[in-house]
This record gives structure tokens, sequence and C-alpha cells, in this order.
């Protein structure tokens, strides 16, 4: 069972965006969702309105959603969980999903994420993660996360996982902070990479390659017109050259300056120059 859920473990789209993409490849096809009734408040993920035929209005409301995805040729098939992370009773909604999983006879649970980091995106995407089996965060060539502090949905429902006896894995992606609000196509098909050695499901990447190539194309561009913008990636790339522990970039631009100057390059290329 795969599970991403958008909103504050998805950095950048980018845990969305990998599941989004593992579905489309497979064809998933939608079995089950979960009444956003007793889970969502719909003040902080409102519902959303729409005309269809005849000028009728439907609701869609937030919610999880459950995916079949059968894998041609892999030993196990898939189960997607995806959707807005829920607002209210975690532990009664993680160990909906728990009871789920063992009904269905899934093997193992993995979650994927993404945080922000203090990263250059002219750099590999650094991975992180946890697991309920140690030897495999060694054999995926994964950092433990040594993360400490708030979490999300994400944490709670390993929680359940651990408390089940189920196993389980989760997979982060580090999203560059001085472009948070773009959708990251390169954390995205770094998970799915990643994500293939653990479930043994391979699928074509090409198409997440060439938006990754367009990605850092865009971003290298916007980094180019802004000498204050480049020497902070410039910094950024000597520390993770260098494998500093921390940096100190006192005299460089803020991260939330940095990232307003992007949105007004972006908008300004959102005509397709």
């Amino acid at each position: 069972m795969i599970c991403a859920f958008e909103g504050w473990n998805d950095a950048g789209d980018a845990a969305s965006g990998a599941a989004s993409f593992i579905a489309a490849q497979l064809d998933a096809r939608r079995f089950a969702g979960i009444d956003p009734e007793e889970f969502y408040d719909f003040q902080s993920s409102r519902p959303r309105i729409a005309l269809a035929e005849g000028n009728e209005r439907t609701i869609t409301w937030p919610t999880v959603e459950m995916f079949e995805a059968r894998a041609p040729r892999a030993n196990r098939d898939l189960v997607l969980v995806q959707g807005i992370e829920p607002s209210l009773k975690w532990r009664t909604f993680s160990t909906l999903v728990v009871d789920l999983a063992e009904a269905l006879g899934v093997q193992i649970i993995v979650t994927l994420g993404a945080l922000l980091a203090d990263i250059p995106h002219s750099r590999p995407v650094a991975m992180t993660g946890f697991a309920s089996d140690p030897a495999m965060l060694t054999r995926l060539n994964l950092q433990p996360s040594s993360y400490e502090g708030p979490t999300g949905i994400i944490g709670v429902l390993h929680n359940a996982c651990a408390r089940a006896g189920l196993p389980s894995a989760s997979i982060w992606a580090s999203v560059p902070h001085y472009v948070a609000a773009a959708s990251n196509p390169k954390a995205s098909l770094a998970l799915v990479r990643k994500l293939e050695s653990i479930v043994g499901v391979s699928v074509d990447v090409s198409e997440l390659e060439l938006a990754s190539e367009e990605y850092e194309r865009q971003i290298g561009l916007a980094v180019q017109s802004d000498p204050d913008i480049q020497a902070f990636v410039e910094r950024l790339e000597r520390a993770t050259d260098e494998q500093r522990e921390s940096l100190h970039p006192e005299s460089l631009p803020s991260g939330e300056s940095l990232a307003r100057e992007f949105q007004r390059f972006l908008r300004q290329r959102g005509d397709g120059r």
C-alpha cells in the first residue's frame, strides 16, 4: 500500500505528484473512498463547487480515495491511498487505513513525503526515510531521519502500523525552500525511483524525466536573473558539495524574499515564453 497526502507532508507537491504519476502509469482504478464528514474541517479544506450540464451545481468534497493498480510482471499488486491530509481524528483515520490494509492482505505500507530544506535545485535530490526494518534503509541507501518535532498524518499512520505489527516504511524527498511554491517533478521522480526499489514495481518515467529537466531549466533561468538568488544558490551548492553540517547565510537574502522573487519570475513566464 502506497500512501501520499496533500498538505503539510507534501512540499512542492512532490509526494502527491509521485503517487498520481504511478496511478496514471498503471491505470489504477478507484475502488473506495473515505467519508470526509468525520475527518475534515471544511473551513480549512473547503469543498469545491462546479457547474455540470444544464447548469446543475455539483460539490466535490475533500477526501481520501483508494485505488487498485495491477502491476504486470511484478510479485504483487498495489493499493494507492491518495487525498488531502485529514484535519480531525487522526488516530481513528489511521486505524481505518491499517484495518483496510490488513483486510486486503497488504504486506507493507509505504508512505511518501516531501519536506523543505536548505538544498540547491541543481544537485541530486536528498532522500531520507525510516522503516520498521532498519535493514531496509541500508539496502535503499537512505539516510535515516533524525527529525523531532511536529508531525503530520504520516507520523501518526506509521505509529498505527507499529501497534498493529504491520511492516511500514516512509521515504522523503527534500525540496529547495526558495522555490517551495512551485511543483517539483524532480523530487517526484526521485520518490518514484526509490519506491520502485521497495515494492518491486517499475513504471515508465520518461515523462517525469522530461518534466524534471524543464523544471531545472526554468529554475536555472530564475537563478541567473537575480544576483542575490544566484549567490544564495551557489552558497547552497558549495555547502552540499562539501557536505557541511550547517549553513550560515546571514549575509544573504531571506528564503521568504527569494520565494517572492521566484513567484514574480514564474508569473512573468506564465505565458509560455
